[in-house]
């Protein structure tokens, strides 16, 4: 984006109040780039997109057919705080440590969270996957990435039907954005998460056609 040259006798006020903004757009309207030796090649990103695209293709028809165990409740639309506890658990939402250990009993779903089972994202209208998605991504916004929160964007950005509706068009960009955020800000540059993070922005950028998101290949 170009930028207008600056006048002379330019006032200083003005003319901080112009970089600002200038800056902030810039943050705003797309991604911060990767870590020096973490950018994606195209060639990777290319992928990632003929797999998603594929696997949507092959079993968006078998989704209808899975059967929700009759103990799964899943939480009202409206219910925000329902639903990250029933995504990320007690644990990862309340930012418990560890919960007490008990071999006696089984998985505690409510306590570490469901995963993103076929059986219960099928049962999701686009309306319900809007509010979900828009529900994680403000946990995300103050939160650190979490591999239960991977699973359930990848799930939910699965789950999401072209044409966008305007709502899950912004957040997905909105998220796009806070991957490219948290990834700079990785300190140990774990590559897990690194290519967790790639695969989100990749997928928002190049299979929901958000091409100004994409990362520029390494």
């Amino acid at each position: 984006m170009s930028r207008c040259g600056r006048g002379k006798n330019r006032p200083q006020k003005i003319e901080k109040e112009a970089d600002s903004k200038h800056f902030m757009f810039s943050q705003i309207s797309g991604c911060q780039p990767a870590p020096e030796g973490y950018s994606p090649t195209l060639r990777w990103q290319q992928q990632q997109v003929a797999n998603f695209s594929a696997s949507l293709n092959k079993h968006r028809n078998h989704w209808r057919s899975q059967h929700l165990d009759s103990n799964v409740i899943m939480p009202k639309s409206e219910d925000e705080e329902g639903w990250k506890k029933f995504c990320l658990g007690e644990r990862i939402h309340s930012e418990i440590d560890a919960l007490p250990n008990n071999e006696n009993i089984g998985i505690d779903y409510m306590k570490v969270g469901f995963p993103p089972l076929l059986s219960i994202v099928s049962r999701m209208n686009q309306a319900t996957v809007t509010s979900v998605l828009e529900y994680l991504i403000s946990w995300f916004g103050e939160k650190k990435f979490t591999p239960e929160l991977g699973r359930w964007l990848y799930a939910l950005l699965a789950c999401l039907e072209k044409p966008l509706l305007p709502e899950a068009h912004s957040l997905i960009r909105q998220l796009a954005r806070r991957c490219s955020e948290v990834r700079v800000m990785e300190e140990n540059k774990n590559e897990e998460q690194i290519s967790a993070l790639n695969l989100i922005i990749c997928l928002v950028s190049r299979y929901f056609d958000q091409r100004d998101l994409a990362d520029e290949p390494s």
